[in-house]
């Protein structure tokens, strides 16, 4: 059958419509897509699919945060709006998407772990991505001001994101142990450069300077000796980051039901097991995390 459009005067040939094309979900019917002779271009379409039996993550990053931070009145060294905020990004991007196993964040990063088994969007590398990413930022930007109640948002925040491929439990848990290594250094740097900063009246040159070549022990000592900190007593969300998992939690809800005999409806409370993404602040580089939620490694499902 031959389907004819109108462009201006003319009359033009655009598409054959084949009974057995491709199917199409319309207003919740199945209908006939149409075929036109621009359709080759889909063949400059990259395969990304990833490989299978492998856990897929994707780690989302924000783009010139530095900048970002500085422009929005970020405390330093640690802001608990910012990481609470990512905290909220996260939890939305894995109750939205299902297959991730488990999340971990920390700075203005979060890694996404699909599990090994997912088919979800058939494995394309750019979908998985993608997704991520746009749930991520929107998310930051739909929630800012539930965190940032007396500073608006001046500007979109932008974030990137990579996808990686580990073939065996142990590559994962290796690179969720570099993550939170990474935080840890990170962090127990800028507790010292801050307080040299905001309590001794450092610049922030002098700071760098100062901590050049220092150990971990010397930023432990000097964070000891000359402000009284004890590191280790830090909050665990600073030290750690943020664990996401799965938990089945009772949820209390309120709902209207009918009585027979009456004529009004009757609120009532129901309670109803619930799975959420919920945070913890521990350490997942020693094996008893993996003992405690052994569910991460092997639900598969």
């Amino acid at each position: 059958m031959l389907a004819r459009v109108r462009f201006g005067n003319s009359l033009s040939a655009v598409a054959s419509i084949v009974a057995l094309g491709t199917c199409a979900r319309l207003s919740g019917s199945c209908v006939a897509m149409a075929k036109s002779k621009f359709e080759y271009v889909r063949n400059f379409e990259t395969d990304d699919a990833c490989l299978p039996n492998c856990w897929v993550v994707v780690r989302v990053d924000g783009r010139s945060f530095h900048r970002f931070a500085e422009h929005h009145g970020f405390r330093k060294p640690n802001d608990d709006r910012a990481l609470h905020l990512m905290n909220k990004c996260a939890q939305t991007v894995m109750q939205e998407l299902k297959d991730i196993a488990i999340a971990y964040g920390q700075s203005d990063e979060y890694s996404f772990v699909f599990r090994k088994q997912s088919n979800w969007f058939k494995r394309r590398s750019s979908k998985f991505m993608t997704h991520v990413v746009s749930q991520f930022a929107s998310s930051y930007v739909f929630y800012w001001k539930d965190y940032f109640e007396d500073q608006p948002l001046l500007y979109p925040p932008g974030f990137d994101g990579r996808v990686v491929l580990y073939p065996s439990d142990q590559n994962l848990k290796d690179y969720l142990s570099w993550r939170q290594a990474d935080c840890h250094i990170n962090n127990l740097y800028n507790t010292v450069f801050w307080s040299l900063v905001q309590k001794s009246g450092l610049t922030p040159v002098q700071a760098q300077k100062r901590l050049q070549g220092t150990l971990a022990g010397d930023k432990n000592e000097i964070l000891f000796s000359e402000f009284n900190i004890n590191y280790n007593n830090e909050p665990l969300i600073y030290r750690k980051g943020t664990v996401l998992v799965w938990q089945k939690v009772n949820q209390v809800i309120r709902k209207k039901i009918k009585i027979p005999q009456e004529t009004d409806e009757k609120e009532v409370e129901v309670t109803r097991m619930k799975n959420i993404p919920a945070s913890l602040h521990c350490d997942i580089i020693g094996q008893q995390f993996w003992d405690q939620y052994p569910e991460i490694l092997t639900d598969d499902s």
